[in-house]
C-alpha cells in the first residue's frame, strides 16, 4: 500500500530537486549552516514537490494512458484512485507548506507557493495540453527549489537568488526538449504540443542550442558577481561548453536523433548536479551586498 502512494509522488523528481535545493541553501549559508533549518527546508520542499507531482498524476490520468512511458503509473492502472491521489497530494502539500512557514521565512514560502501554482495551476491544467509554450511555463516551477533553499537562509530575494532562478529555468528547456525528442511518439499520441511535435525536431534543435548557450552565460554570472569562486567557474565553463558541443552535434546529417537526444538529456543531469554540488562548496565568505535587490 505504501509503495503505490510513494510512486504517485514521482520519487525521481523529488530526488533531483533535493540536490538543487541543497545547492541553493549551502550557497547562501556560506559555511554557517543551521542544520535544523536545512532539514526543515529540504523536507518541507520535498513534501510540496511530492504534493504537486501527486496532483499532476491525478490531472494527467487521461493523457498518461496514451503514453508508453506513463501508462503504468498507479493512477492509470487503478492501483490508486484519482480521488485518493488528489487527497494524498493535498495532505502532503499542507504538511510541506506548514513546515516551510514555521521554520523558514515568508520569501521562501512565497517561492515555494509560486512554483506550486505554476506547476499545478498553470502548467498541468492548461499550458501542457494547449500551448507550445508549456515547457517554458513549466521551467519556472522547476527552477524554484534552489531559490527556496537560498531564500530560506537569506530571507531575501537578491541578485544571487535571481541568477539561480534564471539559470535553472534555462537549464530546464534543453533538458525537457531532449526528452520530447526521444519520446516524440508518446507526446504525439497524447496530443501534447511540445515544440518537437508542434513545430518539428529541427526547430527544437535550434532551441536546445540557444538555451544551452544562454544557460552558460547566466551561469557565469554567479562567479562574476562574487557569489562563488574560480572552482565553480571552471566546472561551469567545462560542463556548459561540453553540453553545447554535444548539442551542436545534433546538426550532423548522419546523427541518430533519438540517441543524440538521450545523450543531451543525460548530460543535462550531470551538468546541473555538478553545478549544484560545486556551488555548495565553492561559495564566497562575504556576500556582495551592493547587489542586494530586496532587503530582508
Amino acid at each position: 500500500m505504501f509503495d503505490r502512494y510513494l510512486k504517485v509522488t514521482k520519487p525521481g523528481i523529488i530526488m533531483g530537486n533535493l540536490i538543487s535545493v541543497a545547492g541553493g541553501f549551502f550557497l547562501a549559508a556560506r559555511g554557517d549552516i543551521d542544520w535544523l533549518l536545512m532539514l526543515a527546508t529540504v523536507v518541507g520542499l520535498s513534501l510540496v514537490v511530492a504534493s504537486g507531482c501527486a496532483i499532476n498524476n491525478f490531472i494527467d490520468r487521461d493523457i498518461d494512458a496514451k503514453m508508453a512511458r506513463t501508462r503504468n503509473r498507479v493512477t492509470v492502472t487503478g492501483e490508486i484512485s484519482g480521488t485518493a491521489a488528489f487527497a494524498h497530494g493535498i495532505v502532503l502539500g499542507v504538511v510541506g507548506f506548514a513546515l516551510l512557514a514555521v521554520y523558514t521565512n515568508p520569501v521562501a514560502v512565497f517561492f515555494a507557493g509560486f512554483g506550486y501554482f505554476v506547476y499545478v495551476g498553470l502548467y498541468s491544467l492548461y499550458f501542457k495540453r494547449n500551448s507550445v509554450y508549456g515547457t517554458l511555463v513549466g521551467s519556472l516551477s522547476g527552477a524554484v527549489p534552489p531559490v527556496v533553499g537560498y531564500c530560506a537562509v537569506t530571507g531575501q530575494f537578491d541578485a544571487g537568488a535571481a541568477i539561480l532562478l534564471v539559470m535553472f529555468s534555462l537549464w530546464q528547456m534543453p533538458h525537457s526538449y531532449a526528452i520530447a525528442i526521444f519520446r516524440f511518439k508518446d507526446y504525439e499520441a497524447a496530443g501534447i504540443p511540445v515544440l518537437p511535435v508542434a513545430e518539428g525536431i529541427h526547430k527544437a534543435k535550434h532551441h536546445i542550442v540557444l538555451y544551452i548557450a544562454m544557460f552558460a552565460l547566466v551561469t557565469a554570472l554567479l562567479p562574476l558577481t562574487g557569489y562563488v569562486g574560480i572552482g565553480f567557474m571552471l566546472v561551469a565553463t567545462a560542463t556548459s561548453l561540453w553540453w553545447l558541443a554535444m548539442a551542436l552535434r545534433g546538426y550532423r546529417q548522419e546523427i541518430d536523433v533519438n540517441r543524440w537526444a538521450r545523450q543531451v538529456f543525460f548530460f543535462s543531469i550531470i551538468t546541473v548536479t555538478a553545478l549544484s554540488v560545486t556551488m555548495s562548496v565553492d561559495f564566497r565568505d562575504v556576500a556582495p551586498d551592493y547587489l542586494v535587490m530586496v532587503a530582508r
